[in-house]
């Protein structure tokens, strides 16, 4: 398989962004990012999808677009629209039918920043996700940044100290989250998560502080998604375009957080009856199924079936586990940065089935 680094929920100049897409170009080939998804609010700018090049180096930059009613009072419900060829930003304040609409096309919904805090201080508002009865959504915004900074902010000189050391405030997904994807996983849901940037590159000045808040780098370095894919890209914008968003909505990828170590090399397979397969899979549950999982180096390793943690193994980077049971399995690692254990990779499921197999929600 041919890993790819993608960084999604990216805004530009079109909505709140500081960056036109050069500019957020050149720092995401800077960063070694192979692709970018630029998903402005309530906008799908046409006609500049293309590969960037620098310095011998190149990143394909693609637009998907962040929907959401802003006439809604308060704020909820955004989604992550991809692969959608046509505005959608009408349907927002249906849910149902903006689902409905973006799939019938080819596209994908991913649910952004399913829970999230509020900020009074900034005066953000709680942008969580309400809707949960909708179905066909492709999958969660499993991490995102800027939701974990609102958790650790209490005030001005909070926000004023991870504005000037952001790498501090990686840990891992909101909890709420993590239970609400496992929730779905163990109801029989192929539910896929992505992890996302939320990246505006906010431009900050108070008296003599000058400062760019979370620039576009910081983003390219931190929470990305690996995609595998079974052949290199060819330098064809349709060919490349398709195949790295039959990853994405496939759930052949994982989440990585790329500021402690790089999380490229991760593996997670499964073998039943001689068929092997690989995250977003499914397979049938024969005798003698295991589950294979390799980190790039050693760290905290768990293997989670339906939510529960059925393995938990402290500085390892293998792990070869025998099936007996049906569900959804994801593996979680976390690595020592900054004298903490920092969530690491957060795997895509590899679905067991014994006589029925998942479901899209």
């Amino acid at each position: 398989m041919n890993e790819l680094v993608c960084n999604l929920h990216i805004h530009s100049t079109y909505s709140d962004g500081s960056g036109n897409y050069s500019q957020i170009a050149e720092q995401a080939i800077a960063s070694n990012i192979d692709v970018a998804i630029i998903t402005d609010h309530n906008i799908h700018v046409r006609g500049i999808e293309k590969y960037y090049h620098k310095d011998k180096k190149s990143v394909l930059i693609l637009t998907g677009e962040e929907v959401h009613d802003p006439n809604r009072h308060p704020q909820k419900n955004h989604a992550l629209v991809i692969g959608c060829e046509e505005e959608v930003a009408s349907l927002a304040p249906h849910p149902q039918e903006l689902i409905n609409r973006v799939r019938s096309v080819g596209g994908a919904v991913f649910l952004a920043h399913p829970f999230e805090y509020d900020l009074p201080l900034f005066n953000e508002t709680d942008i969580s996700w309400e809707n949960w009865e909708v179905e066909g959504f492709t999958g969660l915004e499993l991490w995102n940044s800027f939701s974990e900074f609102k958790t650790v902010v209490k005030n001005f000189g909070q926000a004023l100290f991870y504005a000037f050391f952001p790498e501090l405030i990686p840990h891992q997904p909101l909890p709420q989250t993590l239970a609400k994807w496992d929730e779905l996983l163990s109801n029989g849901q192929k539910i896929f998560a992505v992890g996302g940037a939320d990246a505006h590159a906010l431009h900050f000045k108070k008296g003599l502080i000058q400062k760019t808040v979370f620039p576009y780098h910081y983003h390219f370095s931190t929470i990305n998604n690996h995609l595998l894919l079974p052949h290199p890209l060819t330098g064809d914008l349709v060919e490349d375009k398709r195949a790295i968003y039959n990853a994405l909505f496939s759930g052949s990828c994982f989440i990585g957080n790329d500021l402690p170590a790089s999380t490229r090399g991760f593996s997670f397979t499964a073998e039943s009856d001689q068929v092997s397969v690989g995250m977003g899979e499914e397979l049938k549950l024969t005798p003698g199924a295991t589950i294979r999982v390799s980190l790039p180096q050693p760290g905290l390793l768990r293997l989670i079936h339906n939510g529960k943690v059925i393995q938990n193994m402290p500085n390892s980077d293998r792990l070869l586990c025998t099936i007996t049971e049906p569900g959804a399995y994801r593996v979680e690692a976390y690595i020592k940065y900054l004298n903490q254990y920092r969530g690491w990779i957060f795997s895509n499921p590899i679905f067991f089935y014994a006589d029925r197999k998942y479901r899209n929600k």
